[in-house]
């Protein structure tokens, strides 16, 4: 039933919405199945693992699951109505499984892993001007009414930021005679910068969705009240003057959330046990529900987080 009220909302794209999409999907499959064929093992190397590239893998890792997941939901109950929207679940599904070989330090081809960290980044930014068209295209512009039920602008911009963490965190590795640098800043301080900008992102979508929701549960709050202070001290990290006090407080405040979001999936899960026939009625309310898969993207930012405060005090060293 609500797959086929999405078409009655004004979801269906114009012929060449469509061709564009189809393009970008069919840029997608060819970009990645030549880098899957081109893909060399690398020469082992015995070194010392180094937590900083593992731990940002992770967090890459951790946000394409959450888009891969996120988009599967929200793509299938817009029909896949665009060939365009296929295009996340591929990129995202590598950058899932590539990102995690390399936190656990199996990851045998770099080059593949870069050029698809590349991949996702471009489909990220691709899907924001979908998004942002999807927005403009429906009567009354940019309203609130829009901004509620509209593709959500920010989406995109996750699986981007895993495949920007991921470059990252390989450009990191390779850096072993001077400290690596990211547009011409040392890479702590650009992680730093990154991560808080992340944040805030994740917040401001968080912020329109759960004010949609009313805030009928007063737990809606904290990922509106928790993370933004996070944000603030990260990007003050990457500020600071150098040999500047410990970051204690900071790295404890990006535990907190970390936390929630895993309980935000514990949280979100409840809401969907609440709507008519509760998980009985899964594939219903799974699509209507709460997001299940977007809490953990503060817990992969939280992790980025982390690992730019060690790679920062390692600067300062």
């Amino acid at each position: 039933m609500r797959r086929e009220l999405s078409g009655l909302q004004g979801i269906t794209d114009p012929p060449g919405a469509r061709a564009a999409g189809g393009a970008v999907l069919a840029l997608v499959l060819l970009t990645g199945g030549a880098l899957l064929l081109r893909a060399r093992p690398s020469v082992t190397r015995k070194v010392a693992p180094d937590p900083v590239p593992r731990s940002l893998h992770a967090a890459a890792a951790g946000l394409c699951a959450s888009v891969l997941a996120d988009s599967a939901v929200e793509h299938y109950r817009a029909n896949f109505e665009n060939p365009g929207m296929v295009s996340p679940l591929a990129v995202s599904a590598l950058g899932t499984l590539l990102g995690a070989q390399a936190a656990m330090g199996a990851g045998k081809r770099p080059g593949l892993r870069r050029g698809v960290y590349g991949l996702a980044v471009a489909t990220g930014l691709a899907g924001f001007g979908f998004h942002i068209y999807n927005l403009l295209r429906k009567p009354g512009g940019v309203c609130w009414q829009n901004l509620f039920y509209a593709a959500p602008i920010g989406a995109p911009a996750a699986l981007g930021l895993g495949g920007a963490l991921g470059l990252a965190a390989d450009h990191v590795a390779r850096a072993t005679n001077e400290p690596a640098r990211i547009a011409g800043a040392k890479a702590g301080r650009a992680l730093c910068a990154l991560v808080a900008a992340g944040l805030a992102g994740t917040v401001g979508e968080v912020s329109l969705l759960h004010f949609r929701g009313s805030f009928q549960n007063p737990l809606m709050w904290l990922p509106v009240t928790l993370p933004p202070i996070a944000a603030l001290l990260t990007a003050g990290s990457a500020i600071e003057r150098p040999h500047a006090p410990g970051h204690r407080f900071t790295r404890a405040w990006l535990r907190l959330t970390a936390a929630l979001g895993v309980g935000g999936v514990g949280l979100h899960a409840y809401g969907v046990s609440r709507a008519m026939g509760g998980w009985r009625n899964w594939s219903q309310n799974v699509l209507d529900g709460p997001p299940l898969p977007a809490p953990p993207s503060f817990s992969a930012l939280a992790v980025a987080g982390l690992a730019a405060l060690r790679l920062r005090e390692r600067e300062d060293a």
